[in-house]
């Protein structure tokens, strides 16, 4: 019975060569005989490799989706899996599959810099009108000395004799599918396509120091808490010249002893006194912007809240202001004078008189 050679890569029917290739990848790294020293992983891994001939070669797959065969031998003639152990997994990937189709390996040439990430601690008034700020940074810079080529002067520069400058090198190889001559990254110059004949001193060659910078941040109005925000090129030094990272700094809005934010808008709990809420009155309200005035309504009631548009928190896009929003709790007092408890009881008597205002 014919072979299920999806089935054996893990993939469906309709996969793309991208799937395939994906796929063939992940399995060959886990069965290679040099990486997973299991008995049945050799035999494992010849078959992913029999099912990535047929199903990565377009005129093989169809064949076999047509006929369900997988009497494809003719290109597979004189294949010794010995040939393929003691490479590396992600050379044989590019050796394999450069083949059919997939492509060879490129010239590395020098990696671009690293990201960094920092963490900073900023208060919700900071938050909400914005700030700018110089934090230090210890990463890899560019080395002064010898402006990032990690050579002691220009002449100390050769080209690779391996590659002739092109950063790459031709093998030819036998793979299951016969004989193909690939391409991969030089080892000579790590794809560089030059040899550093002479050092610098600064910098042993890696073209990078380790500094310490200060860097300006600025934070708009309106960042939340958790927000990243990006400073280009401010990362680590990239091999040799290439291009640096970039700078993620990730903020945190410390909690605010009065305020509570949700969005753009702010909350606060104000206490009324039993007075003010019962024949209304004026009271202050702490902003971000400082002290307003409120115009509290006769009868008003506990938990009620009250709007204040346009004091909150600015939104960081740009799309106006949040409102502040507060909630006013009635304080009962402790104690009362002799005459006010007259008065309140006068009040409550009154309100008895009143048959069903209370529902009783």
């Amino acid at each position: 019975m014919a072979k299920d050679y999806y089935k054996v890569l893990g993939v469906e029917k309709n996969a793309s060569t991208e799937d395939i290739k994906k796929a063939y990848k992940t399995l060959a790294k886990k069965y290679h005989p040099d990486l997973n020293k299991n008995p049945e992983a050799t035999e494992k891994f010849k078959e992913i490799n029999e099912a990535a001939a047929i199903l990565g070669d377009a005129q093989k797959r169809q064949q076999y989706d047509q006929f369900g065969t997988s009497d494809f031998n003719g290109g597979m003639g004189g294949f010794d899996f010995r040939d393929f152990q003691g490479m590396n997994v992600d050379d044989l990937f590019e050796n394999l599959f450069a083949g059919f189709g997939f492509g060879g390996a490129r010239r590395r040439g020098p990696a671009r810099g690293h990201d960094l990430l920092y963490d900073m601690d900023i208060t919700l008034e900071e938050a909400a009108q914005g700030t700018t700020t110089t934090i230090a940074v210890t990463k890899q810079s560019v080395c002064e000395e010898c402006d990032g080529t990690g050579a002691a002067s220009e002449s100390a520069i050769s080209t690779c004799e391996e590659c002739k400058g092109t950063g790459t090198v031709k093998h030819s190889r036998r793979t299951p599918f016969g004989y193909f001559a690939t391409t991969a990254a030089c080892r000579a110059c790590e794809g560089t396509g030059e040899i550093i004949d002479e050092p610098c001193k600064e910098c042993r060659g890696e073209g990078r120091v380790e500094t310490t910078k200060d860097i300006e941040v600025k934070i708009p109005a309106g960042v939340e808490d958790g927000m990243r925000l990006r400073v280009a090129d401010e990362g680590e030094a990239g091999e040799r010249g290439a291009d640096s990272g970039d700078l993620y700094v990730l903020i945190h809005v410390k909690p605010h002893k009065v305020f509570t934010r949700q969005g753009d808008d702010l909350f606060i709990d104000i206490p009324l006194s039993f007075g003010t809420a019962a024949l209304g009155g004026e009271i202050e309200v702490p902003t971000l912007e400082g002290k307003e005035t409120l115009k509290i309504p006769a009868g008003t009631q506990p938990g009620e809240v009250f709007r204040l548009k346009s004091r909150g928190v600015p939104n960081v896009r740009g799309y106006g202001t949040g409102s502040l929003n507060v909630k006013v709790t009635v304080k009962v007092p402790e104690k009362l004078t002799k005459r006010q408890a007259e008065l309140l009881q006068e009040f409550e008597g009154e309100n008895r008189k009143k048959k069903g205002i209370f529902g009783f």
